[in-house]
């Protein structure tokens, strides 16, 4: 595997912080005092729930331990994490039954 240049690596940080802080100022700086429209609101709420399966959908499919193959045991994990979620309403709930389901399935391999 090569490695990034430094220069490039730092260029690519700095770029994404600015694009980061531009997005954000977009809505806060932008927006002043003035209230958030209600259907905004409505859109933005379901940023936060988006965020967590956005990160964890590719660990499923493509998983590091098994080399990038597609896993029995992380995709059973992941039905589970999804079942607790949706049948209890609570996503910490959902998260814990799907890391315990997880570290079962693994110790039982």
């Amino acid at each position: 595997m090569s490695s990034i240049p430094a220069p490039l690596l730092w260029a690519v940080i700095i770029g994404l912080a600015l694009g980061s802080y531009a997005l954000r100022f977009a809505f806060i700086g932008f927006m002043g005092g003035r209230a958030i429209p209600e259907w905004l609101m409505r859109h933005l709420r379901y940023t936060a729930v988006a965020v967590i399966p956005a990160l964890v959908a590719p660990l499923v499919v493509w998983p590091a331990p098994s080399g990038g193959e597609p896993s029995l045991m992380h995709f059973a994990a992941a039905a589970a994490t999804f079942a607790a979620g949706y049948l209890t309403r609570n996503v910490l709930i959902g998260l814990g039954t799907g890391g315990l389901s997880l570290l079962l399935l693994y110790l039982a391999a």
